[in-house]
C-alpha cells in the first residue's frame, strides 16, 4: 500500500494508480453540510489545493506536505473571508515565504505543519492555537475538498463534527493496515465503527477546532492523512497542534 496526502491537485492521479486502502493526506469534508457565512472567518483556501488557518494577520498555518522546502515562495495564493470561493468579496493574497517543519519527512512520521507568510496583512479574525493536549471531545472540521473518496473539489465550504478516537484504538486499526500512528504528535477523529464523516482530498492543512469553556473556537489539529475517506475503522489523522505549539509560535516570530 502507498501513502497518499490529502492534496487536491494530485488526488485524481493517485486514486487511478493505487489500489485501496491507501493512506493519504486529506481533501474535502465527507458527510458535511455547507458552512454558514462568517462561521469560520479564519479558514483559508490555498491555491495548491490545500486548506489552512489564519493564525496571525499575515501568517497561514497549514500542513507540511502541502508545501515545498523552507524558503522564499511567491507562487501560493490564499483566499480568505468567504465560504463560497466565487464570492467577489473574497480577499486573495499572495505568499512571500514558506517555513516547513524541519523534522518533516512524510505524513506518517509526524511534524506535518508549515507556515506561509503573506505579502500583506489580512483584516480578518485569526484563529488561536490550543496549547493543551486534548483527551476527549467533539471537533469541528471544514474544507473545500472532496465530498467523497475520489470526488471533486467543492466551491462552497463544508463543515462537520467528529468525535475524538482514543490513541490506542486508532493505533490498533492503523497497525493492522501496516501504518504507524504516533500518539505524540497526532490526533485521531471520526466515527470509528460506521465511518461516513471525515476530511478528504483537498482538505489537507485545514484546521480542526474545539470550543473552549467560553465557547471560543481554538485549533487543536491540522488535517494530515488517513486511509481513504470516511471509511469504517480508519478515522482521520490530524497533526496535534499542542505537541508543536511552541515550535509553531517560535517560527511565526522568526519569519523574514
Amino acid at each position: 500500500m502507498s501513502i497518499l496526502a490529502r492534496v487536491a491537485a494530485i488526488t485524481a492521479l493517485l486514486f487511478a494508480a493505487l489500489a485501496p486502502p491507501a493512506a493519504h493526506a486529506a481533501p474535502w469534508v465527507v458527510g458535511g453540510t455547507p458552512a454558514p457565512p462568517g462561521a469560520y472567518p479564519w479558514v483559508v483556501r490555498l491555491s495548491m489545493g490545500c486548506g489552512g488557518s489564519l493564525v496571525s494577520p499575515q501568517v497561514v498555518l497549514t500542513a507540511a506536505h502541502c508545501v515545498r522546502a523552507t524558503g522564499p515562495d511567491t507562487e501560493i495564493t490564499a483566499t480568505v473571508g468567504v465560504v463560497d470561493l466565487s464570492d467577489p468579496t473574497a480577499k486573495v493574497v499572495s505568499s512571500t515565504y514558506v517555513h516547513r517543519a524541519p523534522e518533516f519527512i512524510d505524513v506518517t512520521q509526524g511534524n506535518d505543519w508549515a507556515l506561509i507568510k503573506l505579502a500583506t496583512p489580512v483584516e480578518q479574525s485569526v484563529l488561536e492555537l490550543e496549547p493543551a493536549v486534548i483527551e476527549t471531545g467533539e471537533f469541528a472540521i471544514m474544507g473545500w475538498g472532496a465530498d467523497k473518496e475520489g470526488g471533486s473539489q467543492q466551491q462552497v465550504l463544508l463543515h462537520a463534527k467528529v468525535p475524538m478516537v482514543g490513541d490506542q484504538a486508532c493505533a490498533d486499526r492503523y497497525k493492522v493496515a501496516g501504518y504507524p500512528f504516533m500518539p505524540a504528535g497526532m490526533v485521531c477523529a471520526g466515527l470509528l465503527d460506521t465511518g461516513g464523516v471525515d476530511t478528504c482530498q483537498g482538505d489537507s492543512g485545514g484546521p480542526m477546532v474545539l470550543a473552549d469553556a467560553a465557547g471560543v473556537l481554538k485549533q487543536v489539529g491540522i488535517v494530515s492523512w488517513g486511509i481513504g475517506c470516511a471509511r469504517p475503522q480508519y478515522p482521520g489523522i490530524y497533526t496535534e497542534v499542542a505537541t508543536y505549539d511552541s515550535s509553531i509560535k517560535a517560527a511565526i516570530t522568526s519569519l523574514p
